[in-house]
């Protein structure tokens, strides 16, 4: 079974920096897109960043210049550098990659979700 295990939530006051971090484990083939959503209370869950296997990046307007995606392919690992942490950030923060399981089936990615990590920026 396939699961992504976030960490580095927290709280933080605004202007303030906090690194997310998502690693993936289990027994699978390979992983295509990952990326970092975060729901607001209140709110519909929104896509923050995502990256490519190749290293394509895409940030929502709200966070571009201040949030930092990369990702690991030889660790399976995703990371989100979020620097000048603004209120409106608050939210829990989800991992989600497109993972393939063998290589049977190794062009049909299927979605993984994290079980999400909250981030609190205080004014």
């Amino acid at each position: 079974q396939v699961q992504l295990v976030e960490s580095g939530g927290g709280l933080v006051q605004a202007g303030g920096s906090l690194r997310l971090s998502c690693a993936a484990s289990g027994i699978f083939f390979s992983i295509n897109a990952m990326g970092w959503y975060r729901r607001a209370p209140g709110k519909q869950r929104e896509l923050v960043a995502a990256i490519t296997r190749g290293g394509s990046t895409d940030y929502a307007a709200s966070v571009k210049g201040r949030f930092t995606i990369s990702r690991d392919n030889a660790k399976n690992t995703v990371h989100l550098q979020m620097n000048s942490l603004k209120p409106e950030d608050t939210a829990v923060y989800y991992c989600n990659a497109d993972i393939s399981l063998t290589w049977i089936t190794r062009n049909t990615y299927l979605e993984h979700w994290g079980q999400g990590t909250l981030v609190t920026v205080s004014s």
